[in-house]
């Protein structure tokens, strides 16, 4: 199958609505030849068995500088910078084989079992606090900016040791990254300039503050450890770790709050203990991921799945919204939220060696902020006066700008 610019697919870069464009795409086969912003060619697994097959190929690579055909014509187009953010960094997100390997092992520390229930106490602490402040307040608020954000920034903060002045520097850099409605060379420049000085400022900070902390000690491994982690990878180790620390969980909390107050009845299973809170997390992982795709891998070799070819060199977009939202995988009503669908095989936090580090952190935060807001705001309602929710502009996170609810009904 020989693919030409006019077969590509456009995916909407403000990503309006993956669900629809998903079956749109699953409609046209299970690998399906798409343009990203800028006019990047790429192959969309549509389903997920394919996906799956695909994460798991050792013949799939995460290396541009190795395994992308096009690597070396990214300064041929102008338009095509802003992928550099996701794939043009040396960190777990963009290395492959042994090199990931090292850097994953770097990181671990961080996120064992251990840690992340030593944070436990901090979470429900933080959470109390944002919950008290809400019930001291009035009672139209956006849930997204007092509690499902405010939330997962604070705990990777303190993980990372962000201090105060330097966090919304931090959101404002991962909210630009996010950001795929604009492939404008202007925006990419912005965005490398905001990585060197809001991460090389927290670098160079706690260079001088070392503290009880990962940056401090991803520091420390740079410095005395230097054939482990060079001046890039910490950069840009940093970069994955913190904004991916929060953005993510950010909308995980959000998805799953809005998912139960559109399904009333489903909510009142839940209070009543007839489904799971680890239900809800997984089923809203399931259909409303936080991050609905994600660049890029790389074909190692040329593979063939079923009766399409992807051409060693070749970029493939992660898929899982659409792979999560598969009729072949869950059933003809896959497109529908269920939380009693038990529904824990989802990809959202992908699979294999790529599997996100930082997962059992998330479903932490999820599992004790939502069980609290709901336990304290019983009546909590979306605020249908505010219109429409909508989507932040990306094709890769998924989540809403703004959730506006009434906390007493």
């Amino acid at each position: 199958m020989t693919v030409t610019d006019r077969d590509r697919i456009v995916l909407d870069p403000f990503g309006a609505d993956v669900h629809a464009e998903s079956a749109r795409l699953r409609a046209l086969g299970p690998l399906v030849p798409v343009e990203l912003p800028g006019g990047i060619p790429a192959w969309a697994p549509t389903g997920y068995d394919t996906l799956k097959a695909l994460i798991l190929d050792a013949r799939v690579s995460k290396d541009p500088r190795r395994h992308w055909r096009q690597w070396a014509e990214l300064g041929e187009h102008p338009s095509w910078g802003w992928i550099l953010g996701w794939i043009g960094v040396i960190n777990m997100l963009s290395t492959y084989g042994t090199d990931h390997a090292r850097l994953r092992r770097l990181v671990a520390p961080s996120f064992t079992h251990r840690r992340t229930e030593a944070m436990r106490a901090r979470v429900e602490a933080i959470t109390t606090e944002l919950l008290d402040a809400l019930d001291e307040g009035g009672d139209a608020v956006d849930l997204k900016a007092t509690f499902a954000h405010p939330l997962p920034l604070r705990i990777v903060c303190e993980l990372f040791g962000v201090p105060q002045d330097m966090r919304e520097a931090h959101v404002r850099l991962v909210a630009d990254i996010m950001d795929t409605t604009d492939p404008s060379p202007e925006h990419t420049v912005r965005v490398q300039e905001q990585i060197g000085s809001v991460l090389g400022g927290l670098i160079a900070y706690k260079s001088e503050h070392p503290g009880d902390d990962m940056t401090t000690e991803l520091i420390r491994v740079r410095d005395e450890e230097g054939d482990r982690l060079g001046d890039e990878e910490l950069l840009y180790t940093l970069l994955l770790v913190i904004g991916a620390g929060f953005e993510t969980t950010v909308n995980l909390v959000g998805n799953a709050a809005v998912a139960l107050l559109r399904r009333p009845e489903q909510l009142a299973a839940v209070r009543r203990g007839e489904i799971g809170w680890d239900a809800v997390v997984d089923e809203t992982l399931r259909l409303h991921p936080p991050i609905a795709a994600l660049p890029l891998r790389f074909a190692v070799d040329d593979i063939t799945l079923g009766e399409v070819a992807i051409p060693a060199g070749d970029a493939i977009i992660t898929t899982y919204a659409a792979a999560n939202a598969d009729p072949a995988r869950y059933g003809a009503d896959a497109d529908v939220f269920d939380a009693a669908r038990a529904a824990d095989d989802h990809l959202a936090f992908g699979i294999g060696v790529h599997r996100c580090i930082g997962a059992p952190l998330a479903r932490m935060e999820a599992l004790t902020a939502l069980p609290a807001l709901f336990d304290r705001f019983p009546a909590l309602r979306l605020d249908t006066g505010a219109g429409e929710l909508r989507q932040v502009p990306s094709f890769i996170a998924s989540g809403w700008q703004e959730i506006p609810v009434a906390l007493r009904g």
